[in-house]
């Protein structure tokens, strides 16, 4: 990621003054202080990917407010990933505190107030995302902010290890792989969270979002294989097949369904993509697990208004 902003080269006495008007205020919407005065000194990247955004913050000690007044003037809702690289970062919210180390990372959220803690110069990858992207899959994160994730499970260690290599490279990304890859970061990312969900006490209605997204997690992982059916997930689930359907009724939907839409999006992104152009819509199909060409030429049309040809050749002509 190139530089957008740094303090090098502005005089001591506005460094503080330009960190608060540009960074402070265009990022997020803070109020930062720092006792340094003219010795202190703040740089920041910026890089877009796909729905979300990849900066990183390199900076001297200094204390950071998300306050209810700021809120108030912003309609940015966002949920923060900060991943610790160098130095320490403490955060406040929801009634918790924790500290992020080098090789961790926590969770805050832009539309509820917070604290970040930083009692010496340090350096963080934020990976803002929307917040819906991680609702549809997990639900709230309520009880997720705050908490330090990272240090030793492997899957929260795989999910840091991602997303910062992901921002490293998020400038050299084009869009389509961009937005492909940061689905990918929310899906490990949400894995990571549905793990800590699962070993924690918490409400009935958390673990049921949970289980939502584990049940997600598992069509998604095994869409290509055309015998998936509802008992084998709610098997590998532990619940019956009755319970999986009663939690994708919350959103209107039901196993087949489910399934089916999952399949058709996939087959629509690759019909879309020029590099998949050499492979035949049928190899397509059935690499989703449809095994009826006719049967997927119907559903497609069903649910997109045009044949799969069609819909390729308007993609590709663009």
């Amino acid at each position: 990621m190139t530089i957008q902003f740094t303090t090098d080269g502005s005089p001591g006495y506005r460094r503080l003054a330009l960190w608060q008007d540009i960074v402070c205020d265009v990022f997020v919407g803070l109020d930062c202080k720092s006792d340094l005065g003219s010795a202190f000194h703040g740089s920041v990247t910026q890089a877009p990917l796909g729905k979300a955004v990849c900066s990183e913050v390199c900076s001297d000690r200094q204390h950071v407010f998300r306050t209810p007044s700021r809120i108030a003037r912003s309609d940015q809702d966002y949920v923060l990933v900060a991943l610790g690289n160098r130095g320490d970062g403490g955060v406040v919210q929801d009634g918790r505190d924790t500290v992020i180390h080098p090789g961790e990372f926590a969770l805050y959220d832009t539309t509820r107030p917070y604290e970040l803690k930083f009692k010496d110069s340090f350096s963080q990858t934020i990976f803002k995302v929307p917040r819906e992207m991680l609702q549809r899959r997990l639900g709230g994160t309520e009880t997720l902010t705050a908490i330090t994730f990272g240090a030793d499970m492997p899957v929260e260690r795989l999910a840091y290890d991602f997303i910062f290599r992901l921002c490293q490279s998020a400038d050299r990304l084009a869009p389509n792989s961009a937005a492909a890859l940061s689905e990918q970061a929310v899906d490990l990312l949400a894995m990571a969270l549905s793990e800590r969900l699962g070993s924690t006490s918490l409400p009935s209605s958390t673990h049921r979002s949970a289980l939502l997204y584990r049940l997600k997690a598992h069509v998604r992982a095994r869409l290509a294989d055309p015998d998936l059916s509802l008992a084998e997930t709610a098997t590998a689930l532990g619940i019956s097949s009755r319970y999986v359907n009663d939690l994708l009724a919350d959103e209107d939907t039901s196993f087949q369904r489910h399934v089916l839409a999952e399949r058709l999006a996939q087959c629509k992104r690759d019909l879309a993509s020029p590099l998949l152009a050499h492979r035949h819509v049928s190899e397509i199909a059935f690499a989703w697990g449809f095994n009826d060409v006719s049967h997927f030429g119907r559903v497609f049309r069903e649910h997109f208004g045009m044949s799969p040809r069609d819909f390729r050749q308007s993609q590709l002509r663009h």
